[in-house]
């Protein structure tokens, strides 16, 4: 142990006396294993900062799932919803940069608050711990022609009307009209 670390570990020890380590004392200075202390701490809280709030909007969206690609291919209106506020500039930086500022809209909404019912082009790429509950969402509010694309993870009870690609760029669209005449004679059958 350093010292004075020992007296500063006593009971009843108070800071100003001696024995009290030079990194306690105002204007004390912090060392070579207070600074290399600092520096894992500081480093491993911006790793976790990155690794859970920001890392998993930068991962590689594949191009034809992004919502400028939507747009490029003549789906309107295009529009996004995200909560992560880093990952909202971003989509709206990439969308002014692209020469869409004003066509494209990102907003800050919660996808389960919002009302899908005038959506006709459903873009997803979610997680697929996701995927039950929002195609119960997408059952529920979309109109008999939306078609819905999901990205990387398919929906797992529903069979896609389509796939394009394969691996991590691997996507499945479906037909919503489809979809609910499946998922209501499946329905049917477990009645019987």
């Amino acid at each position: 142990m350093e010292p004075g670390w020992d007296a500063a570990l006593e009971p009843g020890w108070e800071p100003g006396e001696p024995g009290e380590p030079s990194w306690a004392r105002p204007g004390g200075a912090l060392g070579g294993r207070g600074l290399l202390a600092l520096a894992v701490a500081s480093g491993a809280a911006v790793w976790a900062t990155w690794a859970v709030l920001l890392m998993p909007g930068f991962r590689r969206v594949p191009l034809r799932l992004q919502v400028l690609e939507a747009y490029k291919q003549g789906l309107r209106p295009a529009l996004g919803y995200e909560l992560n506020p880093w990952l909202l500039c971003l989509a709206n930086y990439r969308a002014w940069k692209a020469g869409y500022h004003g066509k494209i809209s990102f907003l800050k909404k919660d996808l389960w608050k919002v009302n899908l019912s005038d959506c006709h082009n459903v873009i997803v790429f979610l997680a697929p711990s996701v995927k039950p509950p929002l195609a119960s969402k997408l059952l529920a509010e979309l109109p008999d022609d939306a078609r819905v694309v999901a990205g990387r993870y398919p929906f797992p009870s529903w069979s896609p009307s389509s796939t394009l690609g394969q691996g991590l760029d691997q996507v499945w669209a479906y037909d919503i009209k489809e979809v609910r005449r499946e998922v209501q004679g499946s329905a049917q059958q477990s009645r019987l």
